[in-house]
């Protein structure tokens, strides 16, 4: 089953609405899906690797903008929609002590987050909730994200074909290698703060 689901996801990558896709899965990771986009930016880069830069460049810009809905969400939507997503992801407890260290630090938790695989749409949710100036947001955003997408998107163009033949040999592994990373990113956020 899962030899086939890599399959479709290469197919998918390959696909005319590939980055359209890209966006979309970019765009609401970061306001409030729970998988976040690198799959198909792998699959994207390892199938079409001369479209790298605008596969990263599409990547970001997605989670850029998701970003500014989940801002949205925390600043405009916070008792009706933002606290059911914090709940959801289990972080209603560090909530407020996050809450409190934007006052002081919200631009670098926001850069220090989103660089990481702890989920961004918490961050994005509870940088509209303390209010942390939408600027400083932004810039934070980009400046994290990018950096995120782009290294990844530059060391599977140059080392892509051993990349690809690593996947497809260690599938398995390397899926439940992700899981594990993907659960580790949710429980240090939640014990972190």
């Amino acid at each position: 089953m899962l030899r086939r689901l890599y399959d479709w996801t290469l197919s998918l990558a390959a696909h005319p609405h590939a980055m359209w896709a890209m966006f979309l899965v970019a765009f609401v990771e970061a306001s409030f899906f729970p998988i976040p986009p690198d799959i198909l930016l792998i699959a994207m880069v390892l199938a079409s690797p001369t479209k790298v830069w605008r596969i990263a460049l599409v990547c970001t810009l997605g989670s850029v903008l998701g970003g500014f809905l989940g801002y949205a969400i925390g600043y405009s939507l916070y008792e009706t929609v933002g606290h059911r997503i914090i709940a959801f992801y289990g972080y209603e407890t560090q909530f407020e002590s996050l809450r409190g260290l934007y006052r002081e630090w919200g631009f670098w938790i926001v850069v220090a987050k989103g660089l990481t695989p702890i989920p961004f749409k918490i961050v994005t949710i509870v940088s509209g909730a303390a209010g942390l100036d939408i600027t400083t947001f932004g810039l934070a955003s980009v400046l994290s994200r990018a950096p995120r997408f782009f290294v990844v998107a530059a060391l599977l163009w140059k080392f892509g074909a051993p990349i690809k033949i690593f996947i497809e040999r260690y599938l398995n592994w390397l899926a439940l290698a992700f899981l594990i990373l993907l659960v580790s990113g949710f429980l240090a956020l939640k014990w972190l703060i």
